[in-house]
């Protein structure tokens, strides 16, 4: 870690962001409900993803209370599609947290706001500068590779040391005064979202240009270091989907850790076999299983071969626990993409 980062960085960023950076983002505002839904909602997300999801959300659930006090179902539903359930299930307990626990006002400290489910050190302090004025950093994905440029920094990203150094500069970086922390924290997410890029950053357009020592030493390609890609895994899956004679489909609630957990699927197996058995249960015979084409879907480090069986239900219940969806209601059930996509073009 260099022993003197330069004090000219957070007037410089906050100058940046305060004439070029981001400001009609919905979530750019005080309320600390409306900020930590953001943060959550945009971990590991596009921010044009979120700004679809985010309305509707604030839009049913305005207020902590009222997310607190809805069904987990109803949370699920409307975060279907935005992937990794369980910042949604993480959500929906936070939430309970802060009525419970907080008598429904956001703590303001960082060490507090980690006390809440889903909420890490860097998400905790956005929260916290953002909403409170704190004197808190972070260090996402962007500001890292900010960081790593700008002051050369060459580690291992999955080495608990080096990130510790990294956690070490952000803090040293700081700006001096309380009222530059939201434009400084939103700055370093813009600079690394729209000009320190990954691929083909703008440094033309830098505020650290001059400054830059990856720059300087012409290493922008090689910093920060890659993570070493995990390998993705080819994971076979077998859908029933069972019509009943009305035409509504028949539904089960996964558990709620793995894949899609918590959500309303039709009948999913890993193993072929077990779809049979479960189809003979419900009085299906394995002749009269109808196997269509197969497809996959992507998930971060899996690999999802779906193979879909549909068949008209024998019996109408007593096989297993779940309910009887009509077409028009699929969507109110937060389903799994993928199966959504399915359903809805058959």
């Amino acid at each position: 870690m260099p022993s003197n980062p330069n004090p000219d960085f957070a007037a410089r960023l906050v100058g940046w962001q305060r004439r070029h950076g981001r400001h009609n983002l919905p979530w750019q505002v005080s309320d600390p409900y409306a900020v930590w839904l953001s943060e959550i909602m945009l971990q590991q997300t596009q921010v044009q993803t979120v700004l679809d999801y985010y309305p509707r959300f604030l839009a049913r659930f305005p207020s902590v209370a009222d997310l607190a006090a809805a069904p987990q179902d109803d949370v699920l539903a409307l975060w279907a599609g935005l992937g990794y359930y369980s910042r949604a299930r993480n959500l929906h307990k936070a939430a309970q947290q802060v009525v419970g626990e907080f008598g429904g006002h956001f703590p303001q400290t960082r060490q507090e706001l980690e006390r809440l489910c889903g909420v890490g050190r860097s998400t905790a302090a956005a929260i916290s500068a953002f909403a409170f004025l704190q004197r808190e950093a972070i260090l996402d994905g962007n500001v890292k590779r900010v960081l790593c440029r700008v002051y050369a920094l060459d580690g291992n990203p999955q080495d608990k040391k080096f990130e510790q150094q990294l956690w070490q500069l952000a803090e040293n970086l700081l700006p001096s005064e309380n009222r530059d922390m939201p434009a400084y924290t939103q700055g370093l997410m813009d600079l690394g979202a729209t000009v320190c890029k990954r691929s083909k950053p703008l440094c033309g357009e830098c505020p650290m240009a001059d400054i830059c020592e990856a720059k300087r030493q012409a290493r922008i390609d090689e910093l920060p270091r890659r993570k070493t890609a995990a390998a993705v895994q080819n994971l076979p899956l077998y859908w029933l989907v069972l019509r009943h004679p009305n035409g509504s489909i028949w539904l089960e609630k996964r558990a709620p850790k793995g894949i899609w957990g918590g959500l309303y699927c039709v009948p999913c197996f890993e193993q072929l076999a077990d779809l049979y058995v479960f189809a003979e249960q419900a009085g299906i015979e394995a002749v009269h299983l109808a196997e269509a084409a197969a497809f996959t879907h992507r998930l971060t480090h899996r690999l999802l071969m779906i193979t879909p069986f549909e068949a008209e239900a024998v019996k109408t219940g007593g096989f297993s626990d779940g309910l009887w969806a009509a077409p028009e209601d699929l969507s109110a059930y937060g389903l799994p993409k993928p199966l959504l996509d399915y359903l809805t073009a058959r």
